[in-house]
């Protein structure tokens, strides 16, 4: 049974020059869990939206042809009154929300349909068991983390029981076991009530294994392609890691899972046996630039931090010289982005010491710290307020008392292409965190936080990302990311650190706490093992100079 019917779909919004999607005529059946692949801005969100109904009813612009659901068009029905069919969540979970505590905002929706007491009691339930949220059935929204926040987000839409569920980015503020829980989920909904399950999602490497089909928009306002997900991950712009090595290995079809690709890349294996695996990310200059003997860019020592009534911090112990990257990792609501707030001055310790070169953050004024200390939070757009590009440029060099044009000149190193007029609302993701990376940077602070950095990024964006610190980390600046990407910290950090329950459980080289990790290890540590290769980018490396030394 066809569940959603695409007929010659396009959406163009007002005042641009082409439909941001095209030429879409396609079925989904009843019960198919299908994955949107894609860069950035061709136009996955959008697709999704008319699903749900939220394109055009919300977002303007001008739909032509005809989006149906379970046999409701949504041209003509509302996204409320397709509620009871469609569950949608979007990237950002904090624009979900309509009540103030994890119960309330699970029985919202159920309240909103009407159903009886018993029932929604039930399924509120079921629900905190099937996401790990019993312990948090009384807490207050704006008291969890992320990645608490986005469980939250997609179990308010499955207490409903719709038949469809549309997700944007479902596991992008989670951690690697927090994502496999809700992934699981998906599945059992799929498999065992015939869910149909539409989903956009960067981090391939977890969840394109878990589709039954591939839905590839390769460039914008090409008509996208559904197939099967091994035929068209060989000829997609973007990959995960486990397919990029079996492309690598020549594997034919191309591996989807580790498993698949142990078996497929066993001539890889081969071919690697006696090169030596680099010390440290391939193209990163080898952490502590400055030496070890310089002031640590930050240092913390004993400290303790409490959020409320929650010790959200306890004993940490943390040195960070200048040049270096160090990854912070670790489950949802361990401490990292508190440990990022007390290094900014955000939160005061209860005990214990925090230090960005010899400064105490909480007690220096804003336009001191910023020349001491920069973050980068989860949502860059906390950080910007002007209505143009080049409003939030001249704020940025005004705040730091920088030449006029010092952050419009980052901006167009970060992001060339983008007019000094462009809302900032109107760029893409991983164009509102180069720009919030650019302001600040204008201040060219020794230490640098990056809070997620990756959420929302394809893979171009994030090899662009990791290209600028790499640049930063080589110039001397401290550089700390908290991250729930085990693949960046493998290609960018020299060591990770990882909290658990407000304390640090292990701290040392990448290669060396990642790989005897089964949570952290990246999948081609996984692939490879027992050889302690991190990345894709490592192995072809180390083949191409191992070839070359071959060749007489």
């Amino acid at each position: 049974m066809t569940m959603i019917r695409f007929e010659d779909v396009s959406v163009r919004y007002e005042g641009a020059a082409e439909p941001t999607v095209r030429g879409v005529d396609l079925s989904v059946p009843e019960g198919e869990l299908v994955l949107l692949v894609g860069p950035s801005g061709v136009g996955k969100s959008t697709l999704l939206g008319t699903v749900s109904g939220l394109v055009p009813h919300f977002t303007g612009g001008t739909l032509r042809g005809r989006v149906t659901v379970a046999g409701r068009d949504t041209r003509t029905h509302k996204p409320r009154e397709l509620a009871d069919v469609v569950g949608t969540v979007g990237q950002d979970p904090l624009a979900h929300f309509v009540t103030d505590t994890v119960e309330d905002e699970l029985a919202y929706g159920m309240e909103s349909l009407g159903l009886a007491p018993d029932v929604m009691r039930r399924r509120v339930e079921e629900t905190l068991d099937l996401l790990g949220l019993a312990d948090l059935r009384d807490r207050p929204i704006a008291t969890l983390s992320g990645g608490q926040q986005q469980r939250v987000a997609i179990g308010s839409v499955l207490t409903p029981h719709p038949r469809v569920l549309v997700l944007d980015e479902p596991t992008s503020a989670l951690d690697p076991a927090a994502a496999e829980e809700v992934l699981a989920v998906l599945q059992r909904l799929v498999h065992d009530l015939g869910t149909t399950v539409l989903m956009a999602e960067h981090r391939l490497e977890r969840v394109v294994q878990y589709a039954d089909q591939v839905l590839l928009v390769a460039a914008p306002g090409e008509p996208p392609v559904l197939g099967d997900p091994a035929a068209l991950m060989a000829v997609s712009p973007v990959c995960p890691p486990v397919v990029d090595l079996g492309r690598l290995a020549g594997a034919d079809p191309l591996p989807l899972t580790v498993r698949d690709a142990r078996r497929r890349t066993a001539g890889l294996r081969e071919r690697l046996a006696g090169v030596e695996v680099p010390v440290g990310p391939v193209g990163a200059a080898h952490g502590a630039g400055a030496g070890r003997d310089a002031v640590p860019a930050a240092r913390v020592e004993r400290l303790a931090v409490r959020r409320g009534r929650v010790e959200a911090l306890r004993r940490v112990d943390l040195s960070v010289a200048p040049g270096e990257t160090v990854a912070l990792m670790g489950r949802n609501g361990a401490g990292k982005s508190t440990l990022l707030s007390t290094l900014v001055g955000l939160l005061a310790p209860a005990s214990g010491s925090a230090r960005v070169g010899g400064a105490v953050p909480h007690r220096m004024a804003p336009r001191e710290l910023i020349r001491h200390v920069g973050l980068v939070p989860q949502e860059p757009r906390d950080l910007l307020y002007a209505d143009t590009v080049a409003g939030e440029c001249a704020a940025a060099d005004r705040d730091a008392d920088a030449a006029a044009g010092t952050c419009r000149a980052l901006v167009a190193e970060l992001l060339p292409g983008i007019a000094d007029d462009v809302h900032p609302r109107d760029l893409s993701e991983g164009q509102r965190l180069a720009l919030a990376l650019a302001i600040v940077l204008t201040a060219r602070p020794p230490l640098l936080l990056l809070d997620e950095p990756t959420r929302g990024l394809d893979y171009g964006a994030k090899a662009r990302l990791v290209t600028v610190l790499r640049g930063l980390a080589a110039q001397g600046h401290a550089i700390v990311l908290a991250t729930h990407d085990v693949e960046l910290a493998a290609e960018l950090a020299h060591r990770v650190v990882i909290l658990a329950d407000g304390e640090v459980v292990a701290d040392g080289p990448t290669a060396d706490v990642v790989v005897s990790s089964p949570s952290f290890a990246p999948q081609v540590t996984k692939v490879l093992a027992p050889q302690p290769w991190l990345t894709a980018t490592q192995v072809r490396s180390a083949l191409r100079a191992a070839e070359g030394e071959a060749t007489p």
